[in-house]
């Protein structure tokens, strides 16, 4: 599997791009930003965009989507949960101080048992509500590969004071969700390094707390 990770935007989104590289077809996650460098990348691999994954509307993992889009063709999964923050992208550009994308609504709602074939691998969505509402995770078991949107990062987790975060809804879905998957279950947050399930569940001072 061809898996490329591009810090994206001033938030440095990590941007993931899977590519199978049998088919070169790809799923793009979170396209915050910096479209025109994700496109070098999948140029470089002839990778085509067959699905385009968002873990959760906020401006830095959203923004570039709908850009994305136009020059693909690609659907847009999203959970429907987070449609009030796409509604609401001037006021999260004006968090920012920048300009307001151009967004979309997604094409399909990324439910939670939601499946999807991403780099000709079988992947599982995970409903994870807590950072928003609609926040989802993407797990590929045969990867050991687990893209938590900001869910879960290297010894913290997302946080929960913006509009439709909910701190107890955070750590009820970690402890549903993302616990039960096995230790050597690499991790990449939607921010900063990697990290395993295994090391959040020894060192993770959230992790600690009852779900």
């Amino acid at each position: 599997m061809i898996h490329e990770i591009l810090p994206v935007g001033a938030l440095q989104c990590n941007c993931s791009i899977l590519g199978d590289p049998i088919t070169r077809k790809a799923t793009v996650i979170d396209p915050g930003d910096d479209i025109s460098a994700i496109v070098r990348l999948l140029e470089k691999h002839q990778l085509q965009v067959e699905q385009i994954l968002i873990t959760h509307a906020h401006i830095d993992h959203v923004g570039g989507a709908a850009r994305l889009k136009k020059l693909t063709g690609a659907p847009i999964y999203m959970n429907q949960l987070d449609l009030p923050l796409l509604k609401m992208m001037d006021v999260q550009a004006g968090w920012l101080g920048i300009a307001p994308p151009e967004v979309q609504p997604p094409d399909v709602s990324a439910e939670d048992g939601l499946q999807l074939m991403v780099a000709g691998e079988t992947a599982h969505i995970l409903h994870t509500p807590g950072h928003t509402q609609g926040s989802i995770c993407l797990h590929l078991p045969e990867q050991h590969l687990l893209l938590a949107g900001d869910t879960l990062f290297a010894g913290s987790v997302g946080r929960t004071d913006l509009p439709g975060g909910d701190f107890s809804a955070l750590i009820h879905s970690l402890h549903r969700s993302i616990l039960t998957l096995p230790d050597a279950t690499r991790v990449l947050p939607g921010h900063g390094p990697a990290t395993t399930i295994g090391q959040e569940r020894e060192s993770n001072p959230f992790l600690l707390q009852k779900g």
